[in-house]
């Protein structure tokens, strides 16, 4: 703005009244700032400039700014302004040159003073002055994302962490879609009245002891429990994890899904494993992924691979298997067990991570093989192999980046704990808040129980549901879903998990679940652990607990899902209007692929 040449003295005796005109509401803090710097001090003077910037979307006609000197400091000179004060109270007029102000538009005052003190109590038209260095009253921060708990068919509550402010707060406004619905002095308030299977988004603001109005918090979304689940369809995920390293000792391959007739009876494929280095994306297993060179015996459409053809191993083996069943979809999924000590450095730079999966999720030579990305971190803020202090919110900021690079074309998903236990890691990471940006998680729904504890007690490790001596509590998918429904993410965005495979101990003598044992029973490729493959006829089912199948024989125990537990869990999850299920892993299932069908069959 140009400078008057002009400077003139200041009328210090006319009265205040007579030189500001009464602010209109529309003028106030809400829709302008004005902010103060000192140019230069010379010792005995200093330079003083104001400056006023219209951020409503409304012109502003005029404006005037006041503020309170302390004793001893005043204005001596002044251009491109009227400036008036009584006493130690001064105010400053637009001249009529510069008092429209379009939207988005700024002007500055300038003065010489004499003493050294600084500007206090700042008002611009009436309003408090909101800008950056304003000396006068701020308005509060924003509150922390509000949590959600205790949801039922019609209520909700609601908690947040307090937002600061430099004069203090003094309640906040909770707001349902967009509607103030309360004003309460404290961080909680329970919403009633609600809509039984009704979604609603929360946000709050805070308001200081000026009145003044803080920006909003992030965005809760609830829905509500019970009402008519949506009814299964053409949309209702059954999803398998596909390993790289199957191919090797396994021996099971893209094209075992075709002729067990698994990939028609399944909706998506998880591509497992991608590690997590250097905070960034990167192979798992090069040879495997896309080297491996298939004879025409071993390959979906009966052709061999040739040595320069651009593309071999598993990525290719998947493009031809989604040419014969185009309703397939492919994620790529990333972390695991034993790759998840990665996420702490990557989730540093969420941007940088998102872009660097990206780049090799759509890497030319096999982007149409992939329709989007799974994360698999064990575990968010918790310990699994390795433990993480990242933080709660540091999942949501991952998921959301992910969400930003990859788009709404591309599908986000992640694999997460269902440790529902009083404090434990459900508790441990804002996995609703996270949820907006997901399309489902994956809820590792098995693995509760197993002879890591050498010495029992035998427990299913997979309990549909608590039981009477269960060795602790919380440790079931009916309380993993159920409070990660409470915390607020939508059941359509649950996946219920399924284990291919049976956990089970050596030196048991008693049948029922409960008993002591010596150690882990002996396994194919890992003690304690064992296909359902094989033990469907190694150790044959005689009894159920919490819905799921036991086995006890010679002195083992074992514990795993059959096609008739499978089908149990399946109308629990449709009862739930779960989006789905997903299982761990193909290779653990017969040829004939009895457990995807019993998936299959069980949600439709």
């Amino acid at each position: 703005m140009r400078r008057r040449a002009a400077v003139f003295a200041v009328t210090l005796a006319l009265p205040l009244g007579a030189l500001v005109g009464t602010a209109s509401p529309a003028q106030a803090a809400e829709s302008a700032t004005a902010t103060y710097t000192k140019g230069s001090d010379w010792g005995t003077g200093f330079e003083g400039k104001w400056t006023v910037k219209n951020t409503g979307t409304t012109t502003l006609s005029a404006w005037t700014v006041e503020w309170d000197f302390p004793s001893g400091t005043k204005v001596t000179s002044a251009w491109d302004a009227t400036v008036s004060n009584s006493g130690d109270h001064w105010t400053a007029k637009n001249v009529g040159w510069n008092g429209t102000l379009a939207p988005g538009a700024s002007v500055s005052f300038g003065f010489n003073g004499s003493g050294s003190g600084s500007p206090a109590n700042c008002k611009l038209n009436g309003g408090s002055c909101d800008g950056g260095t304003n000396p006068g009253d701020a308005p509060p921060s924003a509150p922390g994302t509000p949590a959600a708990s205790d949801i039922t068919n019609t209520s909700v509550k609601l908690s947040w962490s307090a937002a600061t402010d430099d004069k203090g707060v003094k309640n906040y406004d909770v707001l349902r879609d967009g509607t103030k619905v309360t004003t309460v002095t404290g961080t909680s308030y329970t919403d009633t009245g609600l809509t039984a299977g009704t979604d609603y988004s929360y946000t709050v603001k805070a308001r200081d002891t000026a009145d003044q109005t803080g920006p909003s918090s992030g965005v809760r979304q609830v829905r509500t429990t019970g009402g008519n689940p949506d009814p299964p369809g053409g949309d209702t995920v059954k999803l398998g994890y596909f390993t790289n390293w199957g191919v090797y000792g396994r021996n099971y391959h893209v094209k075992n899904l075709d002729t067990s007739g698994s990939a028609s009876k399944i909706t998506h494929i998880n591509y497992a494993f991608g590690n997590v280095q250097g905070g960034k994306c990167t192979i798992g297993d090069a040879y495997a992924d896309y080297d491996k060179a298939y004879t025409a015996d071993q390959s979906v459409d009966g052709k061999a691979d040739t040595w320069d053809q651009p593309l071999r191993g598993n990525f290719n083996q998947l493009r031809k298997l989604k040419a014969k069943y185009p309703n397939i979809k492919v994620l790529w999924s990333f972390g695991g067990w034993t790759w998840s000590g990665g996420f702490t450095e990557a989730v540093k730079n969420p941007a940088a991570f998102a872009e660097s999966c990206y780049n090799l999720v759509e890497d030319p030579r096999w982007a149409d093989v992939f329709d989007g990305i799974d994360l698999d971190w064990e575990y968010p803020n918790a310990c699994g192999l390795t433990c993480d202090s990242s933080g709660p919110n540091a999942f949501t900021a991952m998921m959301k980046a992910m969400r930003d690079k990859f788009g709404s074309k591309n599908l986000v998903t992640a694999a997460i704990t269902a440790d529902g236990s009083d404090g434990g890691k459900i508790d441990k990471t804002d996995y609703a808040g996270a949820s907006q940006y997901a399309d489902w998680y994956n809820v590792m729904t098995y693995d509760f129980f197993g002879a890591w504890d050498a010495k029992g007690p035998t427990a299913p490790h997979s309990p549909l549901k608590s039981y009477d001596g269960i060795p602790q509590q919380g440790f079931n998918t009916d309380a993993a879903l159920s409070k990660l429904k409470a915390k607020g993410v939508a059941a359509k965005k649950l996946l219920l998990g399924i284990g291919f495979y049976g956990r089970g101990w050596t030196g048991v003598t008693q049948s029922a679940p409960g008993g002591t044992a010596t150690g882990a029973a002996p396994g194919t490729y890992e003690a304690g652990i064992e296909d359902y493959k094989v033990l469907k006829s190694k150790c044959p089912a005689n009894g159920t607990v919490a819905g799921t199948a036991y086995a006890h024989c010679g002195n083992e125990w074992w514990s795993y899902d059959t096609p008739a537990t499978i089908g149990g869990k399946m109308s629990y999850a449709k009862q739930q209007g779960l989006g789905g299920a997903f299982f761990w892993e193909f290779s653990g299932d017969t040829s004939n692929g009895e457990l995807v069908s019993a998936i299959d069959s069980g949600l439709k």
